[in-house]
């Protein structure tokens, strides 16, 4: 009976003497996880810049006595609270937010389907692009009086300018990631027999998801920025109604507490899209 060559092959760590000993023995580094410590340096870097802008604020405003431009933060900080106790406060938060979140749900509503549209069929992009592009570049406060003309003085010409601002820069952005998507993808869809309305919710919406989450965050900050001219058609209450009628009394103070309370409720809503882009996103 043949040995199997396997057997004939001689174990050379048991003829020569010694190889173990002199072998060198490697060790298996671990590689450190930085991700932590990079997350907390981070958040210690954000609160840092938060601290640092209010101290800037009060260096500024105590080498400057008195200052024309600039409240201190104790002249803001105190007429807050007695805007909060008079029940001044919450009232303009709660009718700005009403006129910017309205405004902007119907923006988005709009936008979503335009920018899809848009990026799908080539003859209605060829029509509907140029007047977008157009009405991109006029600036909201310009709608002003066509906006009171059209809707009166009262909540409806608010909101439509908060929606013109939201559906004209979310359509581009959306249009602009549905010609993203890889053409690869599609022609692999249809290859395995994917209809339009499987392309579209399997292939086309998840791939230009992403850039639906960047319009609406955009379109967010944009809502809050329009908010002011939004307010001057006649309001009365709201945050930007506020500043308008306080600049004209030379009321620094109530247009810093205004300006700041806006850019505080923007900064909310900014990270609070960013946690719900992060929780639809995690397939990424």
């Amino acid at each position: 009976m043949e040995k199997n060559n396997h057997d004939t092959v001689p174990d050379i760590e048991k003829e020569v003497p010694g190889i173990e000993e002199n072998r060198p023995k490697i060790k298996m580094r671990k590689l450190k996880d930085f991700s932590d410590s990079k997350a907390q340096k981070y958040r210690v870097l954000l609160w840092v810049g938060i601290i640092l802008g209010p101290v800037i604020w009060y260096v500024i405003t105590f080498f400057d006595k008195p200052s024309l431009f600039l409240s201190t933060p104790h002249a803001v900080w105190a007429v807050t609270l007695q805007r909060i106790r008079d029940g001044y406060f919450f009232a303009d938060i709660w009718a700005s937010l009403k006129r910017v979140l309205i405004g902007y749900a119907l923006g988005m509503a709009c936008a979503i389907p335009m920018g899809f549209l848009m990026g799908w069929y080539r003859g209605f992009r060829s029509v509907t692009e140029p007047w977008l592009q157009f009405f991109r570049t006029i600036p909201p406060i310009a709608t002003i009086p066509i906006m009171v003309v059209a809707f009166g003085v009262g909540e409806n010409s608010k909101i439509a300018i908060i929606f013109i601002a939201t559906f004209l820069s979310s359509s581009i952005t959306i249009y602009q990631g549905i010609k993203e998507i890889d053409r690869t993808l599609i022609k692999a869809a249809y290859t395995f027999g994917a209809n339009d309305g499987e392309l579209f919710l399997y292939v086309t919406l998840p791939a230009a998801f992403p850039y639906i989450l960047v319009a609406a965050r955009a379109a967010l900050a944009g809502s809050f920025t329009t908010l002011i001219a939004a307010e001057m058609t006649g309001a009365t209450i709201g945050l930007g109604a506020r500043i308008q009628i306080a600049s004209g009394a030379a009321r620094i103070d109530i247009v810093m507490m205004g300006i700041i309370t806006i850019g505080i409720l923007g900064f909310i809503f900014d990270q609070l899209l960013l946690f719900v882009e992060k929780q639809l996103t995690k397939w990424k």
